[in-house]
């Protein structure tokens, strides 16, 4: 039986998620702002949870249609036979999100929605749910735009960027799927010589080595599904052994990471402690223009400071020059990526991009910029 899902992700990784979907075998995959539209099998919703590095959570269509006022909405919730998804014990939440919707208030509509929900379970038991804003069983989300409603499950619950190996981060750690995200998109493969001279808690550094290990980022985490009532537990459990038994040993994986705050490099190594990933990667605590290529050649992928506080620009401005000698100095032949909000970087470290692929870091609006180094100077001459 084929079902409809919404799978959400950060804003410039859509078609690296429509790739990730396709080779899983979705069907009917349609892009949109923000993630991608697609449908299959609840074998499917299993694995997309369990495998995805990309989604940041997976939903579930319950129904859709056409509103034009807030009851619309109530009678369409009121239709749903929630009882087929779960029980009256259950504890519940629902939220709404809106696109041009021409309704006054949301608050008002996700607490008609609310009251759709509990008015039919009174119906049917005389009893209705709980409502819980916090770690609630079943959640409820409403999406609106301009004429049109989609009502959905949360079948992830916790964002599934949270793989649950971070325990301790630096400031404005970039979140897990972006940086899957960023390495899918620089096409690094295992194998492949892999830095992040800027590494923070290491984040770009783990998902590379769950990658090269071939792990699937949701085997150390539970999922909303998991409270429906029509969970097929054993079909899991087979699905998670497949994953399992695809992992490979923990060996050196060819990936370097360092930092000059040694706060940073402590932070990085329980990180990968806890993700099982001390055998895999190499750190050092070192200025990036004190380091020297770990091979002859690969790929340089890294998220420096954006310089979000007063004083901080003219410091980084200062920086990017020396940044430039050191790239072409010691790391020719490298593909070098960096995600930032400055989008002046490339001209300051005159440098020309051969990409620059718009994504965003949380709500900041950034570019990743390829540079790839060659030997003399990467400006394009003038015709």
């Amino acid at each position: 039986m084929s079902f409809s899902f919404f799978a959400t992700c950060p804003r410039g990784l859509e078609q690296v998620l429509v790739d990730e979907l396709a080779n899983l075998h979705a069907t009917k995959i349609v892009r949109a702002d923000g993630g991608v539209r697609f449908e299959g099998s609840m074998d499917l919703l299993y694995r997309v949870n369990l495998s995805s590095r990309i989604a940041t959570r997976i939903l579930f269509l319950v129904k859709d249609g056409f509103y034009k006022k807030e009851e619309d909405l109530y009678k369409a919730a009121s239709c749903v036979d929630w009882d087929q998804w779960f029980d009256i014990n259950q504890t519940i939440k629902v939220s709404t999100s809106a696109i041009y919707a021409p309704l006054k208030s949301l608050d008002f509509v996700t607490l008609r929605i609310k009251d759709a929900v509990c008015d039919f379970f009174r119906k049917k038991t005389n009893k209705r749910p709980s409502v819980a804003s916090r770690d609630p069983d079943i959640k409820i989300h409403l999406f609106l735009n301009k004429n049109q409603y989609s009502l959905y499950l949360d079948a992830s619950g916790a964002p599934l960027y949270q793989r649950g190996y971070r325990v301790s981060s630096v400031q404005a750690p970039i979140r897990e799927n972006l940086a899957a995200g960023i390495i899918a998109l620089s096409g690094w493969k295992p194998g492949a010589a892999l830095l992040d001279p800027m590494c923070g808690s290491g984040t770009f550094l783990i998902e590379a080595a769950l990658i090269a290990k071939n792990k699937a980022p949701g085997l150390d985490r539970m999922f909303s599904f998991m409270a429906w009532k029509n969970f097929n537990s054993q079909l899991f459990n087979q699905i998670k052994k497949e994953y399992v038994e695809q992992v490979k040993p923990s060996c050196f994986m060819n990936i370097y990471g360092s930092d000059r705050e040694l706060s940073a490099i402590r932070i990085s190594k329980k990180n990968l402690a806890l993700a099982g990933l001390d055998e895999c990667i190499k750190l050092s605590c070192s200025d990036f223009n004190e380091l020297k290529a770990p091979a002859g050649e690969g790929v340089m992928i890294t998220n420096p400071p954006y310089g979000e506080r007063i004083g901080e620009n003219q410091s980084l401005n200062l920086e990017y020059p020396t940044w430039a000698s050191q790239l072409k100095s010691n790391f020719t032949g490298w593909r070098t990526y960096f995600l930032t909000s400055d989008l002046g970087m490339p001209k300051l470290m005159r440098l020309s991009p051969s990409k620059k692929t718009p994504l965003f870091n949380g709500a900041l609006d950034c570019r990743l910029f390829e540079i790839t180094i060659v030997a003399g100077s990467n400006r394009k001459k003038p015709t």
